[in-house]
């Protein structure tokens, strides 16, 4: 990494709140693949121990049809649905942006006034945060990175989507996933974690650990919005970033034995 790149990362960990600077030890070839930076205290808590789950299984009406969708389709159903009342006070759907054949997915709860103003996820304060986020640990929106919600439509007031509401799009998002086939997913906040893991818990409690969506390893974070209220758990934020690049290179290095 270049000094210029190095004083780039410098002032995104700054940004998002996190210093001083930590460098995550590893060999020179996965260091050269992917730029990671974690203190090695914090890699030292995160064994690979996964956390199996049921899948989540559908009960959206229309998860027949939305099961056999290509791209094309499955948007034109987003933007057309009126499977709940969300619709209703919509502005645009946000179906979710990014590399359609990416690696990493990262899955939110649901748009908030300034998505629902441009159909794009993650565009307010709690996304510039998220791409820094991001480029900290050498990933950008759109490149290898796909981003979704539980719900394409925004609750009134920034609420929490109802599980009704979440059942709705269970479908769509699912389709989503299956198209992209991700190496991972990063759930973004509780509401995220609970629909897709199909169980309620604490984000204290599903930190840390690999779980399992429908075979795809999951991990758990905060949500840039918590985080924006919760500074003093931008660290615990950090700890996960690091978590999940150690879990795509461990991820990427058993594909390339397989082979």
């Amino acid at each position: 990494m270049t000094d210029d790149q190095n004083m780039r990362r410098d002032e995104l960990l700054k940004e998002i709140g996190i210093s001083p600077v930590w460098r995550l030890r590893v060999a020179p070839q996965a260091a050269a693949e992917v730029a990671a930076f974690a203190p090695a205290a914090a890699l030292a808590a995160h064994e690979p121990e996964v956390a199996t789950t049921a899948p989540t299984v559908s009960r959206n009406a229309d998860a027949g049809p939305v099961a056999g969708m290509d791209w094309p389709a499955l948007k034109a159903s987003v933007a057309d649905c009126r499977a709940c009342v969300l619709h209703q006070k919509r502005n645009k759907t946000v179906f979710g942006i990014g590399d359609e054949n990416a690696d990493w997915l990262f899955v939110g709860e649901g748009p908030g006034a300034d998505e629902d103003a441009q159909g794009e996820p993650f565009v307010g304060q709690a996304g510039k945060l998220l791409d820094n986020m991001l480029s900290a640990i050498a990933l950008k929106r759109g490149a290898n990175v796909y981003i979704a919600n539980i719900v394409k439509c925004r609750p009134p007031g920034n609420r929490n989507p109802q599980p009704e509401e979440a059942e709705a799009c269970s479908g769509y998002l699912q389709r989503q996933i299956e198209l992209i086939q991700p190496k991972l997913i990063i759930a973004l906040g509780k509401v995220a974690a609970v629909n897709l893991l199909g169980r309620d818990a604490s984000i204290a409690s599903l930190r840390g650990q690999q779980h399992l969506y429908r075979g795809i390893p999951l991990l758990v974070t905060y949500h840039p919005a918590y985080l924006l209220r919760a500074l003093s758990d931008k660290s615990k934020a950090w700890e996960d970033l690091c978590f999940a690049v150690e879990t795509m290179q461990r991820l990427q290095s058993a594909a390339v034995a397989a082979i």
